[in-house]
């Protein structure tokens, strides 16, 4: 069992649920902003960053809604997913992320880096 725990991250995002889902799906939409080279090989995810890759499998999607994925090293019960929601009071659509991560000060490194790289994932979205 995991020493980890899921955390939520909410992002409001000014774009529509398909043209995020492509940012989030793909891997020339991961590579825009989560990655800087993303390769995808029977529904496996090569994500690198500065030299190192990492490999995660896409264990549960549904297109324009959510894709989750699960990291090759991680334990299996441990995932990151990314969720495209509407809010039904002001119809803004809604960037979901859930992780994991060992501590409060864990997560909250984390959850600042889900942020930095949200916000490139803005600007390349235009918002």
């Amino acid at each position: 069992m995991s020493k980890k725990q899921i955390f939520t991250l909410e992002y409001p995002v000014r774009c529509s649920p398909s043209i995020l889902y492509e940012f989030l799906s793909t891997p020339a939409g991961l590579q825009e902003w989560f990655a800087d080279k993303v390769d995808e090989r029977d529904n496996v995810f090569s994500f690198s960053w500065n030299g190192t890759t990492d490999r995660a499998e896409v264990t549960e999607s549904e297109s324009e809604k959510y894709i989750r994925f699960h990291w090759m090293d991680a334990p299996v019960e441990e995932f990151f997913e990314f969720r495209i929601e509407k809010s039904e009071v002001t119809n803004q659509t809604i960037l979901i992320i859930k992780d994991f991560a060992g501590s409060k000060v864990e997560i909250k490194d984390q959850s600042q880096l889900w942020s930095y790289q949200v916000k490139d994932l803005f600007h390349r979205l235009g918002n």
